[in-house]
């Protein structure tokens, strides 16, 4: 199978001249993650010059060095991962996964010849994972065990700071051993906006430092058990636009499944050329 058999072809782009607050409003309306970054300006039609994640929202915003300034202040260019890594519509999902893999990235974009040709994300690989191999190989047998997990109670920027330090895409958040509530980088990205367009500048750094995990988690979190099979972890991320499940055996977390953990099982069935 190849990358022009998975990929989405309608691609959603985002001028680098553009404030980040349109971004991520193009990324709310369509539910994407991640928009490639074009500078219409080039004499090139739509030139690629860049990608931008909520992930890179959540770190740019969150950061001091940025100081005060108000959403309207970021521009897309700001923000955004400069030359990103690109893949060519002819190469074999295996290979694609193992890239994406290697570099920590959850998407990359399609380029033939130096037009963009579609989109490839985690999710475009879930719909490959239908078949016996999914069917037959357990939740527990490919998650994460002993998950980083969060309080309630802690600071926000604790959270934000886990996040980025330990590479990962959300936090489990529990109490006295039981699962309250999930935080995931997109939270914190909106949480972020949301919060600079509505404090005055000169109370801002105070209060960022005082906003707690359960100002902004998700609450009733859905989970799967470790007996779950990976085609059914995979169904319940495309149905419900996961990236990650945290897995609850006994009322206990015992780990954490994500499109990784997938994906590196596609990359261990699929041949890499």
């Amino acid at each position: 199978m190849h990358v022009k058999d998975i990929m989405s072809r309608e691609v959603f782009l985002v001028d680098k001249d553009q404030n980040i607050q349109d971004a991520l409003k193009i990324m709310k309306k369509h539910k994407v993650s991640r928009l490639p970054v074009v500078n219409t300006n080039s004499h090139h039609v739509k030139e690629l010059v860049g990608i931008m994640t909520e992930k890179d929202i959540a770190r740019r915003l969150g950061s001091s060095r940025y100081g005060n300034l108000a959403p309207s202040h970021f521009h897309v260019s700001t923000v955004m991962t400069h030359l990103p890594l690109t893949i060519e519509s002819n190469k074999s999902i295996g290979l694609a996964a193992q890239i994406m893999i290697e570099n920590n990235i959850g998407g990359i974009p399609v380029v033939d010849g130096g037009e963009i040709k579609g989109m490839l994300t985690k999710t475009d690989f879930l719909n490959t994972t239908k078949g016996r191999s999914f069917q037959e190989i357990k939740v527990e047998d490919r998650m994460t065990t002993d998950p980083i997990t969060i309080g309630p109670q802690d600071r926000l920027v604790h959270a934000r700071r886990l996040i980025f330090d330990e590479d990962i895409g959300r936090l489990p958040v529990t109490e006295d051993d039981a699962l309250e509530g999930i935080v995931t980088s997109k939270d914190i990205a909106r949480s972020m906006i949301s919060f600079r367009k509505v404090v005055p500048d000169k109370y801002k750094p105070a209060r960022i430092r005082n906003l707690l995990v359960e100002d902004i988690m998700t609450q009733n979190v859905k989970t799967v058990p470790g007996s779950a099979s990976m085609e059914e972890v995979s169904t319940i991320m495309v149905e419900n636009n996961f990236s990650g499940l945290p897995v609850l055996d006994e009322g206990e977390l015992t780990g954490i499944i994500t499109k990784t953990d997938l994906m590196k099982l596609i990359v261990e069935l699929e041949e890499v050329h």
